[in-house]
């Protein structure tokens, strides 16, 4: 998760999210280098006599600052589209979980495992114990196995959520009366934090989400599932 301080975004714990913080720092080189040579060009104007009174028939240089802005959308473009197809792939997922947004909590759906549901609703200050995490922690979380391709469902049943987990680069809008599907593959084992991320009401900060990766031989046996 986010800590205090922190300047670049979180680490990745899936592919996608590795392709976004790529593209993201690949975006940013070529704004800098923008920005600095529309820097170097303010300089030499504000700091050099302009002599030459013939400039208005540059023919040159109309062209480069034509064609070079075109090269730069397109090399901003291509990795862009690349990434938004392979968001929407859906590979044979081996588990589907459908989440329901409320104001203000998510149900679950575990649809492989004999219709498990159960609600998610954030846990009071006055309940937290020692290391939980205050407006983000979970009275039950979503246990997911890693290294396994997981599809969710996301829906809502009256106003408009939006289920995101950073480190995962997920973000779905929840839709009354709309089915929207997403999916991942975790790396790594740990939790993993996110929150409603639309303004859905009041307390929309206040429907944290909370998924608990661990490997898919102790997925498997069963426990996890007694809430």
């Amino acid at each position: 998760m986010a800590h205090a301080a922190q300047v670049g975004l979180q680490d990745a714990t899936s592919p996608i999210m590795e392709e976004l913080i790529t593209f993201h720092d690949h975006a940013l080189m070529i704004i800098f280098l923008i920005c600095f040579l529309i820097l170097y060009a303010l300089f030499l104007t504000l700091t050099t006599k302009l002599t030459n009174t013939n400039i208005s028939d540059a023919q040159e240089m109309e062209t480069v600052w034509t064609i070079l802005p075109a090269i730069i959308l397109v090399l901003i473009a291509l990795p862009s589209l690349r990434i938004l197809y392979m968001t929407d792939e859906v590979n044979d997922p081996s588990l589907t979980i459908k989440s329901i947004g409320h104001q203000w909590y998510w149900t679950y759906e575990y649809t492989d495992y004999g219709g498990l549901i159960f609600n998610s609703y954030m846990l009071p200050p006055l309940f937290l114990e020692p290391g939980d995490l205050r407006l983000l922690d979970v009275d039950n979380r979503v246990v997911l196995p890693i290294e396994a391709p997981i599809r969710m469902m996301i829906t809502s049943q009256d106003v408009l959520h939006s289920w995101a987990v950073p480190t995962l680069g997920l973000k779905t809008d929840a839709i009354p009366g709309r089915l929207n599907q997403t999916t991942f593959t975790a790396t790594r084992p740990g939790v993993y934090y996110g929150q409603c991320s639309e303004i859905c009401g009041a307390n929309h900060s206040f429907m944290p989400i909370v998924l608990e990766l661990i490997p898919l031989k102790i997925f498997e046996m069963g426990p996890v599932f007694t809430l």
